[in-house]
């Protein structure tokens, strides 16, 4: 006689676990480090990218850079803390290199880029990123059936003709 444990399997949690361990947003899209919280802002035809970089050099630790139709920051964050106190000493490391890329519109170069920091923010100034970017209104037409796309094309036989 045999001394085997049957255990009910769920197979719809071993597929959820499959579906979150590949899709996981740390495996795909945090890097290890430091991640700076950024937000775009509209400031008439400018764009504003703001990054909260506190406790960073930004003159010698920060890089802003316009590559192929992307505005690149990267830089590392060292911050190093030592405290006495009662006897007891306090140091605290903290450190990360990171990397925030954001999508250009074809027309800016890197000459509309300007970047300034105060107060832990890096604020990266676009301009002219919206200019000339206005909605245009498409009309829409009753009663006229579109014509489908296979009517559009040459059928085959046509084309070896």
């Amino acid at each position: 006689m045999s001394n085997t444990l049957w255990t009910r399997r769920d197979p719809f949690a071993e597929f959820d676990a499959l579906v979150r361990n590949a899709f996981s947003p740390v495996a795909t899209s945090r890097p290890a480090g430091f991640t700076p919280a950024a937000e775009v802002l509209r400031d008439g035809d400018d764009a504003v990218v703001r990054l909260e970089l506190p406790g960073v050099d930004a003159e010698n630790d920060v890089a802003v850079e316009v590559d192929g139709g992307r505005l690149t920051v990267r830089g590392e964050r060292r911050d190093e803390r030592a405290e006495q106190r009662d006897g007891r000493s306090l140091r605290e490391v903290r450190y990360g290199a990171f990397r925030r890329s954001f999508g250009l519109p074809a027309h800016v170069t890197s000459e509309a880029v300007s970047a300034t920091y105060d107060a832990g923010v890096l604020s990266v100034r676009v301009a002219g990123a919206y200019a000339g970017r206005e909605a245009r209104r498409i009309p829409v037409t009753a009663g006229a059936a579109a014509t489908p796309v296979a009517a559009v094309e040459a059928a085959p036989e046509d084309r070896a003709a």
